[in-house]
């Protein structure tokens, strides 16, 4: 008996961030498009033969982005907003825009880019695309083509990967001056994929990964059952051709039972997040359909228990005619870091026995595979993962009784300010004395080549603590003179002693490991490397205390921020442990940025903010799940911050999500000011406004900081003008869309000089 091993797609950075390298390079103007090509081709190949060298019988084609797979699936059909057509959209110019924006003010050319929203509920983010009335498609790229025959030639078995074109819709946006629902196109829109697809097959591909993850939300059966059979009922006359069709994040639920009618040639379930469909689904998916069975986990880094996933395996296998099983990774490895190999000689080895990493999971595959066909051939791997897994549930890392005794214990009195937000309210004005649309930024400022440099010199032993502490006070010292200068009301020190804002936590937080390469694509070419939670988890001194009092004492008059990250983002952008609730991981991440934020207001800091930019992201997939986790979500935000007394003014932070769905659990944060994506979204945020209200003080980004574009005063204006008539104008605050770590001065400087002057502009008209 042989079964099919193979993964739903694998990261694209490479081993040391290879890709990120040189799109920057590129972006740079220090490398052609060629060499962008070229290289990008190399990283590609290198990726399947690794595949290929772990045992996988067929390799993902189609799965490399040089910034994000959703733009590429609108691209390759044509779907470049009117505002894009000005530039090449042959090469990457258009493309590279949609991504970024482009700012050329010597030619003329200053276009946003498009939206960026979260993957699902990961911390990956995708370009949303804008359809229009009437949009034309068209096939505009054959990349998949391409690299499908590029996987080919090199002499693998490889099935091409594409986004399927419900999703597609349901992922996009109407344009603006536009009415139509994008799906309400889908009709025009099948004839393209029919095209790509008939190309597909007349370069010999077999089986095609039509990637339809919505089915794993709440949907209208009706419209999606209907919208399906539309578009798969034409794909099923290419000759040729088999479709494996696929969604992952979630059980399929109810959707299965339409889904598994579909003229299609196989279903792929993801068994780690939807091990609940199992039963359904052999009940109900057709006989002589595949089922491609997601047993290893794509979305996190623990290694898997072997010998449970084979007995799930095996049951599969019974019930199913021989040779209509695959083995498969859960979702793509995306999601996952590279490779453990440089983790060896850094992590300890008890820890690295836990651990499984991309190029890792790809081996899980195969072995899972092997071990249906015939144990024997695998014996020895299945029994060092028994030990590795039997280690990680034994050992004494793991509990720490004194912090689960701690959460046990609270009352609600933990979880509840002292006043309601109209008292507070009162006693901060009198405190901070600040202006009518006060202004400040989201925290972070631009981390340069030299404070890089400083850090890695700190880390590498070549640069003195006390050097380096001199050094970071410098930067520190000239970030709020200046932001002081240019006129901003609640000032921030920087941080440019952190990496990254879960990173630096988890770092001076027990229960934490880190790793060296364990880096994940969060969007374009922006790379986040999350901290492993372990154990339990505590704070064993103070974190930031020293480094807010400094930094408060570089302003005389005007209020720095303490900066911290809230319990559920630092939960979310972490790899977690598995063995216990996440609400209970969340509840010990909140006692220790309570004691921090105890420690800040004795300390003198007088505004505090605590960022949760993930719990929107947080929110599970369906909605009978929702209660749940808001329930615990919005008790550990406050119980992370409700320890100070009424005049300490408590901030937090949200990006990039869709507000409406959680806005009920924004009030119930109980924050005194919330600072928001807005600019990058259309302004969605005033829809949830004039639905919800909203009574404390909130400051809508004015600008996208993800873009390099320095946007104008009168841009700004007119947001902030759309802003007043939904908010009251003394709770309406003036800032950026987010932190500003990823940006150069240059930008920063004027784009906030800019802000500040539509602040300053606001209350001269508020007054007049």
């Amino acid at each position: 008996m042989s079964i099919k091993s193979t993964v739903l797609g694998f990261p694209r950075m490479g081993s040391d961030r290879q890709l990120k390298k040189l799109v920057e390079k590129f972006w740079a103007g220090k490398a052609t498009e060629q060499e962008l090509v070229e290289g990008s081709k190399q990283l590609r190949a290198d990726h399947w033969a690794l595949q290929k060298q772990h045992g996988l019988t067929e390799v993902p084609a189609g799965d490399f982005s040089y910034y994000d797979h959703v733009l590429d699936a609108a691209f390759a059909v044509g779907i470049i907003p009117e505002r894009y057509q000005q530039l090449d959209t042959a090469g990457t110019q258009a493309y590279f825009a949609m991504a970024r924006g482009l700012q050329n003010k010597s030619i003329g050319i200053d276009v946003p880019s498009l939206e960026m929203k979260k993957w699902f509920d990961t911390n990956y983010h995708f370009m949303v695309p804008e359809v229009a009335d009437n949009q034309k498609f068209v096939l505009h790229s054959t990349k998949v083509v391409d690299e499908f025959k590029e996987a080919r030639a090199l002499g693998y078995t490889a099935r091409p990967v594409v986004l399927g074109p419900v999703s597609l819709l349901a992922l996009s946006k109407t344009a603006k001056g536009s009415s139509t629902k994008p799906l309400e196109q889908l009709a025009s829109l099948v004839p393209v994929y029919v095209e790509l697809l008939g190309q597909l097959a007349a370069a010999g591909a077999e089986w095609v990964q039509m990637d339809e993850p919505v089915l794993a939300l709440d949907l209208d059966a009706a419209v999606y059952k209907a919208a399906f059979e539309q578009a798969y009922s034409e794909f099923a006359k290419i000759d040729g051709l088999k479709y494996l069709l696929t969604s992952y994040f979630n059980r399929l639920g109810e959707n299965l039972a339409w889904a598994a009618t579909l003229p299609v040639h196989g279903i792929h379930l993801d068994l780690v997040r939807g091990s609940d469909d199992l039963d359904t689904a052999l009940a109900t998916i057709p006989e002589d359909k595949i089922i491609s069975a997601g047993l290893i986990n794509g979305r996190n880094i623990w290694k898997a228990n072997l010998g449970q996933q084979l007995a799930v395996l095996n049951k599969i296998i019974s019930a199913r005619t021989p040779g209509r099983v695959w083995v498969s990774s859960s979702c793509s490895l995306l999601h996952s870091p590279h490779s453990l190999q440089p983790e060896v000689g850094h992590l300890d080895e008890e820890t690295l026995g836990w651990l499984s990493f991309a190029e890792e999971k790809v081996e899980e595959v195969a072995t899972l595979a092997a071990a249906a066909a015939d144990p024997t051939t695998v014996q020895a791997k299945l029994q060092v993962n028994a030990a590795n897994v039997a280690s990680r549930k034994s050992s004494e890392r793991i509990t720490r009784p004194a912090v689960q005794q701690r959460l046990a214990a609270l009352d609600r009195s933990f979880y509840t300010r002292k006043a309601p937000f109209t008292e507070r309210q009162t006693l901060q004005r009198a405190a901070l004395k600040l202006p009518l649309f006060p202004t400040t930024t989201i925290g972070s400022f631009p981390q340069t080549a030299e404070v890089r440099k400083a850090r890695a010199q700190f880390r590498k032993g070549a640069l003195a603590e006390a050097e380096y502490t001199e050094y970071l006070e410098a930067e520190t010292r000239k970030c709020i003179e200046w932001q002081d200068q240019i006129g901003l009301d609640v000032l921030v020190h920087g941080e440019f002693e952190r990496t990254d804002m879960v990173e630096f936590f988890g770092e001076n937080l027990e229960g934490f490991v880190f790793t060296k390469k364990g880096w994940v694509q969060s969007y374009g070419s922006r790379c986040v490397k999350p901290p492993v939670i372990f154990g339990d988890v505590s704070r064993p001194k103070a974190m930031t205390v020293d480094v807010a009092k400094f930094a408060q004492s570089c302003s005389a008059n005007k209020p720095v921020k303490g900066m911290l990250t809230g319990p559920v983002t630092i939960l979310k952008w972490s790899f977690v442990r598995d063995d216990q609730p996440l609400s209970q991981t969340a509840g010990q991440i909140a006692l220790a940025i309570r004691d921090e934020v105890v420690d800040l207001e004795a300390a003198g800091i007088k505004v505090i903010q605590v960022d949760e930019p993930a719990i929107r992201e947080g929110l599970p997939l369906r909605k009978a799940d929702y209660a749940a986790y808001l329930e615990w979500s919005v008790d550990v935000f406050r119980l992370a911050t409700t320890g100070v007394t009424n005049q300490t003014q408590i901030h937090t932070h949200f990006c990039y999500s869709d507000f409406n769905e959680i806005f009920t659990a924004i009030q119930n944060l109980d924050a005194d000011v919330i600072t928001i994506e807005n600019s990058k979204s259309d302004l969605k945020l005033l829809g949830a406004l004039e639905t919800h209200g909203y009574a404390a003080e909130i400051g809508p980004g004015l600008y996208d900081i993800h873009s390099p574009r320095v946007p104008s005063v009168e841009e700004m204006t007119a947001r902030f003008a759309a802003l007043q008539k939904y908010i009251p104008a003394e709770n309406l605050w003036a800032n950026p869309d987010c932190g500003l770590k990823t940006r150069g001065w240059p930008e920063v400087k004027e784009s906030l000089e800019n802000l500040v002057a539509v602040a300053v502009n606001a209350r001269r008209q508020h007054q007049a």
